[in-house]
């Protein structure tokens, strides 16, 4: 797989709340193991909380595996869009909000960059693409479940 391109994708579905509502949902990172099928638990680093710049670490568990993720932030624009860089700089999730009718259109975007795609080339040498493809899948399938949980939670909170 060439490490020029990236692999994205991304998905979306309506919240009946306000964007601001949104936002404080899925800016608090402390939450998204409630939501996430493939991470279990994220905590901020002493001090930090959904700024520019501010680090957090994930657990995940996925087919018997478990494993440690770094993050740092990338966007906090309350009531419009919040991300984080894994890595930082190998993986990129987003989450935009769009005022939609009554509600929030909540929009989550993969990307697995081009240093993450060389990174498990190097430590996954022939079996790379086969770890890739798994991420990937993971991705598709996980965040059409992300966003239902998200819906769920907030919707219920309401």
């Amino acid at each position: 797989m060439p490490t020029s391109e990236s692999l994205t994708y991304s998905e979306s579905i309506h919240i009946d709340a306000a964007p601001a509502a949104v936002y404080a949902a899925v800016s608090d990172v402390t939450r998204i193991g409630e939501w996430s099928p493939v991470c279990r638990e994220c905590w901020w680093d002493e001090g930090d909380g959904p700024r520019v710049g501010a680090m957090f670490t994930g657990r995940n568990v996925d087919s018997g595996r478990e494993w440690q993720t770094r993050s740092q932030v990338t966007v906090a624009d309350e009531g419009r869009a919040f991300g984080w860089s894994v890595g930082p700089g190998f993986v990129l999730w987003a989450c935009t909000m769009q005022e939609s009718g009554d509600g929030t259109l909540l929009t989550e975007a993969w990307e697995f960059l081009p240093a993450g795609l060389a990174v498990f080339e190097e430590r996954f040498g022939d079996e790379a693409a086969a770890q890739i493809a798994d991420r990937e899948a993971a991705a598709r399938a996980g965040i059409p479940a992300t966003l239902a949980a998200i819906k769920r939670a907030i919707e219920r909170s309401s």
